[in-house]
């Protein structure tokens, strides 16, 4: 139940722009930034034959220019989901893990340069495409879907000699804080500014009431899984994306 719980808090807390319930299937599109955002989440029970729905899923995302990316979790409904996938040429992409952490025994940080703001900044905005190398055509998208979330949010900076080196954002709902675009300029990595950064974050979302956090990392990220293992997060589930490109042939 647990994870599941996680799954619903994610979708909360990175809002596509749009979205349609198709059968019990959950249709995400953000114009095209992140899959999280433009993905398919079969979480709940279908009516219709699956096959025909997964074409009709097909059809809607080619329509809006668009590749069919589905989220499997490990409570995709049907259960068999990603094997009749893997059988349509569907790929596999962005092995991820669910981390989660209490927050009982929350570290102080040391780091004291560092804002937290609980609206978007452009300042914060800045920060994150340059150190993250976002795409100029997808700032108008950030900007909205970051504006949508509607829950308790704090966009956090962190800085050197008066320079955004690092910035990440929390989003609390239901007892847990989220984190999401964790980044560090690349000239200030390996010296434990993101791990001072998030501790101030998670003692920001402690303050609101969130008494656990959880995060999503990418299974190939050991830099990342390295932190987040020292900071106390552990393994709760994986997911990962089946891909079909627009055009593929079944």
């Amino acid at each position: 139940m647990l994870k599941y719980h996680l799954e619903e808090l994610s979708l909360n807390h990175w809002p596509s722009l749009s979205t349609l319930m198709t059968d019990g299937w959950m249709l995400r599109l953000a114009n095209g930034y992140t899959k999280r955002a433009n993905s398919i989440s079969p979480i709940f029970g279908s009516t219709v034959d699956v096959e025909e729905k997964i074409k009709t899923c097909e059809q809607f995302y080619t329509a809006c220019g668009q590749r069919t990316i589905f989220k499997i979790t490990p409570f995709v409904k049907p259960a068999d989901l990603d094997q009749l996938l893997e059988g349509q040429d569907y790929r596999v992409e962005d092995v991820t893990q669910v981390q989660t952490m209490t927050l009982d025994a929350l570290r102080r940080p040391y780091w004291t340069a560092y804002t937290i703001q609980e609206q978007l900044t452009e300042e914060w905005l800045e920060a994150l495409i340059r150190i993250n190398e976002v795409k100029e055509q997808h700032r108008a998208t950030m900007i909205s879907m970051l504006n949508g979330i509607i829950l308790a949010k704090g966009f956090i900076s962190l800085y050197h000699e008066d320079k955004v080196v690092a910035c990440g954002l929390g989003v609390c709902e239901r007892g847990y804080i989220g984190l999401y675009d964790i980044v560090t300029d690349p000239k200030y990595r390996n010296q434990g500014l993101a791990e001072q950064m998030i501790l101030h974050l998670l003692h920001w979302g402690k303050a609101r009431g969130a008494e656990a956090s959880y995060l999503a990392v990418i299974d190939h990220n050991k830099p990342a899984l390295r932190l987040y293992e020292k900071l106390g997060y552990e393994h709760s589930y994986n997911y990962w994306y089946r891909v079909k490109e627009i055009g593929s042939n079944r």
